[in-house]
């Protein structure tokens, strides 16, 4: 497939061909679905814990001697049965990672790209035309380009001007090429890749 680069003005600069196995494959929805189930869980961190007895702090002494007191025999207090004592099956740190096979997670990333080419929303430039840093001036440029909604910029060569630009604004988020996943793309709107960070895409993805 054929397509457009524009400039920061919005005007077409060239054209640069992409691969219709990326980009134009058929949506597959249930591997899509399923890959946002596992990404999802996956940001899910497991660190209920409590303390056991022997994880309390204190407690070493035996509180009173064994008998001759009246009171019941008691080894340490910090047992369950006191206050401020350990906590007897309590919860502890659980690893809710699920795993997904390397050609389900590729075939969740062309769906997603194909998904947003068909709508329309993909779009490739040379350059954002950031000179220094500009909350305003990146606005300008995300508005000149159509962009609405939420944003996504996906960039291969990191330029800290352009970042830091894009940090106070509320619509438009940035990502690595090479970290990119289908939830990244699923969540924009609209996603505005680099030149360079497609044709990276491009090429790690094709079958």
């Amino acid at each position: 497939m054929k397509k457009v680069v524009l400039d920061n003005k919005g005007k077409k600069v060239e054209e640069i061909t992409l691969r219709d196995e990326v980009f134009k494959s058929e949506p597959n929805d249930s591997v899509l679905t399923q890959y946002i189930r596992v990404y999802t869980t996956n940001q899910r961190t497991g660190t209920s814990k409590t303390r056991s007895k022997g994880e309390v702090a204190g407690g070493g002494a035996k509180p009173w001697r064994q008998k001759g007191t009246g009171r019941a025999r008691a080894g340490s207090s910090r047992s369950p049965l006191w206050v401020h004592g350990g906590v007897t099956h309590g919860p502890l740190p659980k690893d809710w990672t699920l795993k997904l096979p390397k050609k389900m997670k590729k075939l969740a990333m062309r769906s997603a790209l194909s998904l947003k080419e068909a709508a329309d929303a993909l779009f490739v430039v040379n350059g954002l035309g950031i000179e220094k840093i500009s909350t305003s001036g990146m606005a300008s440029v995300v508005k000149t380009l159509g962009l609405k909604g939420r944003v996504l910029y996906v960039w291969n060569k990191k330029d800290d001007k352009v970042m830091k630009s894009i940090s106070n604004l509320n619509n438009i988020r940035a990502a690595f090429s090479g970290s990119l996943n289908p939830y990244d793309l699923i969540s924009a709107k609209m996603v505005l890749f680099e030149k360079d960070a497609v044709l990276d895409i491009n090429e790690r993805f094709k079958k």
